[in-house]
């Protein structure tokens, strides 16, 4: 295949090497299939892959998933590793909404159970879980307690009693990354976030009550506490208004550093500084903060949630037995170590719209996880169907151990909008079984099924790549959006 004046070569029935060319120090590798390779052509997202690979410091590839659209600097579904001494940190790496992410909750209760009280308990989550543009959360902090939720990240939920020592053994890095210093954070940035704590926010947030409507695989499934017909929790939010401001403060610092040290990249979106220099390392400090805000936020809507659950069931919590399966992020740069070239080294791992997913044995993973692998969450569009994935060795060897975040947008907001024009998005989910309740029928028209890729599909290809083995698949059956 083609794009523009570049041959791309097929590698496998996954797998596509775009050589090197122009500047660029790695190749670039995409997965997809042909089908979606022929799609993704028609976006500059391919361009994207190769503006990253001209990154000072990048390793063996730059890498687009098979969920990938065109971003601001790197692709959404873009994952690049710099090497930890030499290499560079972009926040056009990571992406606005620092360490957003996605968290799985199990019960005890089928959906079947809950289907009488169903459109009730929507309307109960819809009051009880702030969400839309601006909306404010039931946690008011102070300065002194956002500047713990910034080093903290969910163990400050638990010292609040919202979060159980389950919850953090079953959240990604412990609901904390290393690092956060809240004085590399703006002033602006910490006014944004201080009322927005326990927020889903707008665009492609959603909290959703999802049915287990299939198993592939039984030990993982065991291991994960899934199980046909059973009523989980899907939780997608980030680190909100704070996230943003960190993102756009530090594009400003990078460009002046890129101007002063002389780095000249393709795409001025690609803004970054050496990770060893004073502006990566205040970078990566505000960073880690938004990021620990992100995993307060998300184990507080999850709080929030199981609350709402107990409340109108009027079950008691053994009873509920609402569990967290696992929170990953999918926006983040994180220190790791990997081989490359047959070395272990210490590298930098951007993951924008991707999502890390670590093998059966890795000590990073909760110990009832270990012989299974990491728990891969990977919402669809809010009509058709979510998966839960585990992580695999060959991620390790060909991915960095990443894998893709999600469906991947193949239409724009505009053009979503445009096609629903007249019509009625709650009637049409409605027809297809699923109930919603939303802050703004615009946010709404956005997110229609039509305008994302088929998740089955995407999934289908990392399954088959080997980067993450599918587990089981989930049925939306009702839906609360921004």
């Amino acid at each position: 295949m083609r794009f523009q004046d570049v041959e791309i070569r097929k590698l496998s029935e996954t797998t596509w090497e775009i050589p090197r060319g122009n500047g660029m120090r790695v190749p670039g590798l995409i997965f997809a299939s042909e089908k979606m390779m022929g799609e993704i052509l028609g976006d500059e997202a391919i361009r994207q892959v190769m503006n990253v690979a001209h990154l000072p410091g990048i390793l063996k590839y730059s890498i687009g998933m098979p969920d990938i659209h065109w971003g601001y600097g790197f692709p959404i579904g873009g994952v690049a590793a710099m090497d930890a001494r030499e290499g560079v940190v972009s926040p056009g790496g990571v992406g606005y909404d620092i360490n957003c992410g996605v968290r799985l909750l199990r019960s005890e209760l089928t959906v079947d159970a809950l289907r009488p009280k169903l459109r009730e308990l929507v309307s109960a989550l819809h009051r009880e879980v702030p969400s839309g543009v601006g909306s404010t959360g039931f946690i008011r902090l102070t300065p002194q307690d956002e500047e713990k939720v910034l080093t903290e990240g969910s163990r400050w939920a638990a010292s609040r009693g919202l979060a159980s020592a389950e919850d953090i053994a079953c959240t990604e890095s412990g609901g904390k990354l290393p690092g956060a210093d809240p004085g590399a954070v703006s002033a602006v940035a910490k006014k944004r976030g201080r009322d927005q704590l326990g927020t889903l926010g707008s665009g492609n947030h959603f909290l959703e009550i999802d049915e287990v409507a299939e198993v592939f695989d039984q030990e993982a499934a065991r291991a994960f506490g899934l199980f046909p017909g059973q009523a989980t929790v899907l939780i997608h939010s980030g680190s909100r208004g704070l996230g943003y401001q960190v993102c756009d403060d530090y594009l400003v610092t990078m460009a002046d550093y890129m101007r002063r040290n002389a780095i000249v990249l393709p795409d001025r979106q690609l803004a970054c500084a050496h990770i060893r220099s004073p502006e990566g390392k205040r970078y990566l400090s505000a960073l880690s903060a938004a990021a620990n805000y992100a995993f307060a936020n998300r184990q507080i809507l999850a709080h929030q949630a199981r609350e709402t659950f107990l409340r109108f069931l009027g079950k008691g919590p053994s009873d509920l037995g609402m569990r967290l399966v696992y929170d990953c992020g999918h926006n983040n740069a994180k220190f790791e170590e990997h081989e490359v070239d047959g070395e272990k080294r210490s590298v930098l791992v951007h993951r924008k719209g991707a999502t890390r997913c670590f093998p059966a044995g890795n000590a990073e993973i909760p110990e009832s996880y270990g012989h299974v692998g990491q728990p891969v969450l990977i919402p669809g569009d809010m009509g058709t169907a979510s998966y839960v994935l585990a992580g695999s060795l060959e991620a390790m060897r060909v991915s960095f151990g990443s894998t893709c975040h999600g469906a991947g947008r193949m239409m724009s907001r505009t053009k979503a909008r445009g096609s629903m024009r007249g019509k009625s998005v709650i009637r049409e989910m409605e027809n297809r079984g699923v109930i919603v309740a939303c802050a703004s029928q615009k946010t709404l028209a956005e997110e229609i099924p039509d305008a994302y890729k088929d998740v089955s599909e995407v999934v289908g290809v990392v399954h088959d790549a080997g980067i993450a083995k599918r587990v089981a698949r989930l049925r939306p059956v009702a839906v609360v959006k921004g």
